[in-house]
């Protein structure tokens, strides 16, 4: 079976396990904790850099930094994982769902406006695949109406949006490092922004709602309880395994490119066929080969190819079910506007397996497969 994912294993990730280990502090925030955030403050242009425990606990992080209170309302796509959603909904706040875009699958910039209220407090754009939304105007109405933008950049890591890296335009971004993501910690994550007014809240919030940072930085002799928090802080064996990866990105980037590279040019006159759609990349947005997903004529297409791949040896996968049609969606959120696109279109995606260690000849002979398939 060709899994549908394999987490990377490219450079000194035990090595540094095991040094993590000599060092004597296991708990966070020592030697290769600083050593993740200094590299991608300096990669991304970014000014801080919170490692954390997961994506989800990141957007936990930026809910609470931008003052989220309940009864708020916060805009962001139903075409997204739950965490996406969950952070607001912990602080109390409504989601308000708006359709997608069908070429990017991103939130459709021009219908937010609508969509906002006296009680709008954030937008909540998701760079899914690792292609960028349309940040420029989501940047202009959040100006206009003084919201916070949080970019869900679970999967953009080492993506750009003319030039600038995902999750560091908006006023925080939001990175994943789950074994499923380009660069991995096993589980993991990171908070990023560039105003540097957050960063003491922010050490307080991660570290159990202690001044425990300014501790280990010699700044107060004992540190205490200062305000809400909890324990987002990721162990230093997590943080060493990313470091190694971190160290490796390039190379990771350039396998992972070939791969989605052979899957789109074998996979082209299919889509010239009409049989199916692939992935589209706006101008001015550099992905980061997260994934590769097809699109085919609907729900019934696409369950049979999920079966025909698998009877042949191939792990594909769906995607999301969109979070307004599911109980909690029901419940903690309303779709704004007419769902033209987003449940049609994510009925329509398969995801096809993506990761480091994929060859050639797999992406050879699923594209072969593919194409024998009877649509």
């Amino acid at each position: 079976m060709i899994d549908f994912n394999r987490p990377a294993l490219v450079g000194k990730e035990l090595n540094y396990i095991q040094d993590a280990v000599a060092q004597g502090m296991l708990c966070g925030d020592g030697k290769y904790t600083k050593l993740c955030s200094e590299w991608m403050k300096k990669r991304f242009d970014v000014n801080q850099v919170f490692l954390t425990t997961s994506c989800t606990h990141a957007l936990e992080m930026a809910a609470f930094l931008s003052n989220i209170q309940p009864g708020d309302e916060v805009i962001m796509p139903s075409y997204t994982f739950v965490s996406t959603a969950d952070a607001f909904v912990l602080r109390g706040a409504k989601i308000v769902f708006v359709d997608i875009r069908p070429d990017t699958m991103n939130i459709d910039e021009n219908l937010i406006e609508q969509a906002i209220t006296d009680k709008t407090r954030a937008i909540v754009p998701v760079h899914y695949a690792g292609v960028a939304c349309e940040m420029d105007k989501i940047m202009e109405i959040a100006q206009k109406y003084n919201l916070k933008v949080v970019e869900d950049a679970a999967q953009g890591v080492d993506a750009y949006y003319h030039g600038k890296a995902l999750g560091t335009i908006g006023d925080f971004g939001c990175y994943s490092f789950h074994e499923t993501k380009n660069f991995t910690m096993g589980e993991g994550g990171a908070l990023v922004f560039q105003k540097n007014e957050y960063q003491e809240k922010a050490e307080v919030l991660r570290e159990k709602g202690t001044d425990r940072s300014k501790f280990f930085r010699g700044q107060v002799d004992k540190y205490r309880w200062i305000d809400y928090g909890s324990s987002y802080l990721p162990s230093e064996m997590n943080a060493a395994y990313l470091y190694a990866q971190l160290e490796e990105c390039d190379k990771i980037n350039r396998k992972r490119h070939q791969v989605y590279d052979g899957y789109h040019e074998r996979l082209a006159d299919l889509e010239a066929q009409g049989k199916l759609d692939r992935p589209f990349v706006p101008d001015g947005c550099a992905h980061n080969a997260h994934m590769y997903y097809i699109k085919v004529k609907d729900l019934a297409v696409r369950t049979r190819l999920i079966a025909y791949l698998r009877e042949n040896g191939i792990a594909p996968a769906f995607h999301y079910v969109p979070l307004h049609s599911s109980p909690a969606g029901e419940k903690f959120g309303r779709f704004c506007g007419e769902d033209v696109y987003t449940t049609r279109e994510s009925e329509r995606l398969l995801r096809l397996p993506m990761f480091y260690d994929l060859s050639i000849d797999d992406v050879d002979y699923i594209a072969e497969k593919i194409h024998q398939f009877e649509f």
